[in-house]
């Protein structure tokens, strides 16, 4: 498995991977429909955004991304791959990655909203749990999740 910079072009893939990777959870059809648009990976989100992808034999299989909220945090805004490799050790990877260009720069907090189904992956990775946003779905919260680098 290897990982590089996704280009503009791979912004149907990107969200297609979102998409699987989303309803792997077992949200409904028509949940998934309401999260269409948020769930989309746009080009110009492509072209403004640190967005790299994981390729296993020039598969496009998983990508993260994130965005600078200041010169001191960083904020993953998205982890996905695809529901074959859940599991697999694909977002171990990615994840992998993305904390050793984190690191390699002078920030001092990564924070995210993570699916709630991923919250023990990223306390895997030293995250804790901060608080918590309400979503649309009833007694569904994402848990706002940081981790503080120095």
């Amino acid at each position: 498995m290897i990982i590089v910079n996704a280009d503009i072009e791979d912004n149907y893939i990107l969200t297609e991977i979102t998409k699987k990777s989303k309803a792997y959870w077992g949200y409904s059809d028509e949940q998934m429909e309401k999260w269409s648009e948020v769930l989309t990976i746009s080009k110009s989100y492509i072209e403004t955004n640190n967005v790299y992808k994981s390729l296993i034999d020039n598969e496009t299989v998983g990508y993260y991304s994130y965005c600078n909220l200041d010169e001191n945090v960083v904020k993953l805004d998205n982890l996905f791959v695809l529901p074959a490799y859940i599991g697999k050790g694909c977002g171990k990877f990615l994840m992998n990655d993305f904390m050793t260009k984190i690191k390699s720069k002078n920030i001092k907090k990564i924070v995210l909203d993570s699916e709630p189904n991923s919250q023990k992956f990223y306390e895997k990775f030293g995250f804790s749990k901060v608080g918590q946003i309400e979503t649309t779905i009833k007694d569904r919260y994402l848990p706002i999740m940081e981790l503080e680098l120095y």
